[in-house]
């Protein structure tokens, strides 16, 4: 049972009032107040001296409900200790939501007191703080403007990660990533005061399963020549999310000490406006041989991509996995609650979208269509880095990275958003984690220790 100081907070399904274990008194209370069980609705019950002496929240209908839905109330609670009561079908799913609903990012302003958790009965204590804190990690990041995170301080960030972790870390840096011959992430990065770069991690023993993690590392993007509207630049200091989010899921990789040779590539640049900027219609080389003409320096993430996967690729890993806040066009397919999953493999892809449903985390699979390869031709090179025609961009896009991927074993392409328009449960609005959960599931069920 809760101490006096901690507040039961009942999960009530719709409907289920008449099976919580409260006074007949409460109930009453609860009835009068038109409770009933409602989705996301929250009533105080009080006690004799008129304080909060438990809380009720609506879980909804029963049919398809989710723990996970616990973190809407995190994000509507008064700040206080709290024990979840009543019907949990997962604990430990339960109390990362509630523990990723109560998430605030207060770098810039006071730190509001926010609602913690007493951690349910049969909650996996380990598992909680490791996917709470890879989530935190990656929306951190995120919400972090482009004045305090270029790509210097994501460097310095990376390298104190890399320290805590135990990671081995190379970073190739400027005019170093052509004599490297990483010439699509120069060319990207060569406009910003700051220098573009490649940083490579390791981890683990050389004898277990490659996995190798790729994130898209744009700190801020102007699009280049082909300049954004001031719109479409509001919210450019979130392009970096899918390094953020390979960050948090090799956190959580490591924190479990999953059996695998874990590598971790970023491409980290700023895509400015300079003299020296690249251009519409160059043609750069890749790290793989292919010419890449350009299109649009707008779609500049999957540049960088290219020479960092081709690196990835040439050790043949068991699984290659990369992030990147790559399309609009995924987001007008799926919204911003589904990132598109692309993947050389379809029993992989069906697994990891089978641990994204499980871990209310949730992908969706889209196809990679050959047919639309030749939206990408080009006269005068092997490839255009932006289709034709505007038809079925996160496909054409992921089929440009395709190229790039020869030998690995199975190949993982998440066009991701990393961002919440809107509260859901465990997402409160702003920067957000997407398939850390899921790519964790999946590597833990094939990894475990």
């Amino acid at each position: 049972m809760p101490s006096s100081s901690v507040k039961p907070l009942y999960l009530v399904p719709e409907g289920g009032l008449d099976d919580v274990s409260i006074s007949a008194l409460h109930k009453a209370w609860a009835t009068a107040n038109g409770f009933t069980g409602q989705r996301g609705k929250l009533l105080s019950l009080p006690d004799e001296a008129g304080e909060i002496a438990a809380v009720l929240f609506g879980t909804g209908k029963p049919a398809g409900r989710s723990p996970f839905v616990a973190g809407l109330a995190a994000a509507a609670l008064p700040a206080a200790t709290y024990a979840l009561a009543g019907d949990i079908a997962d604990p430990t799913l339960a109390a990362i939501g509630f523990r990723l609903g109560a998430y605030r990012f207060d770098r810039y302003r006071e730190g509001q007191p926010t609602p913690a958790l007493n951690l349910p009965q049969g909650a996996d204590a380990a598992e909680v703080d490791r996917q709470v804190e890879a989530a935190t990690l990656a929306r951190d990041l995120i919400n972090t403007p482009a004045n305090d995170l270029g790509p210097d301080a994501l460097e310095t960030m990376v390298r104190d990660f890399a320290r805590r972790h135990g990671m081995s870390i190379s970073v190739t840096q400027g005019d170093d990533l052509l004599s490297a011959n990483f010439p699509m992430i120069h060319a990207v990065g060569r406009a910003s005061a700051q220098a573009p770069r490649l940083i490579d991690l390791g981890w683990g023993e050389a004898g277990h399963p490659k996995v190798t993690l790729v994130g898209k590392g744009v700190t801020f993007d102007t699009g280049g020549l082909d300049i954004k509207s001031a719109a479409g630049m509001l919210m450019m200091k979130k392009d970096m999310g899918g390094a953020a989010n390979i960050l948090g899921l090799a956190h959580a990789i490591m924190s479990a000490r999953l059996l695998v040779r874990l590598r971790v590539l970023l491409p980290v640049v700023e895509n400015s406006i300079s003299a020296n900027a690249f251009r519409p219609g160059d043609v750069l080389r890749s790290r793989a041989g292919l010419t890449v003409e350009i299109g649009n320096t707008d779609a500049e993430g999957r540049l960088i991509l290219a020479d960092a996967l081709a690196l990835a690729d040439e050790e043949a890993p068991d699984l290659l996995v990369d992030m990147a806040t790559l399309t609009g066009a995924a987001r007008v397919a799926l919204g911003p609650d589904l990132p598109a999953l692309y993947s050389t493999d379809d029993k992989v892809a069906a697994a990891l979208a089978a641990a994204g449903l499980a871990a209310e985390d949730p992908l969706w699979p889209m196809p990679l269509w050959s047919n639309y390869d030749a939206q990408m031709a080009s006269k005068i090179a092997d490839v255009n880095n932006a289709g034709a025609g505007g038809y079925a961009g996160s496909v054409t896009a992921a089929l440009f990275l395709r190229r790039f991927v020869k030998n690995a074993a199975a190949w993982v392409h998440l066009d991701i958003f990393g961002w919440a328009p809107e509260a859901r449960p465990g997402r409160p609005v702003g920067a957000t984690d997407q398939g850390i959960r899921a790519v964790y599931g999946l590597v833990r069920q094939r990894y475990k220790a």
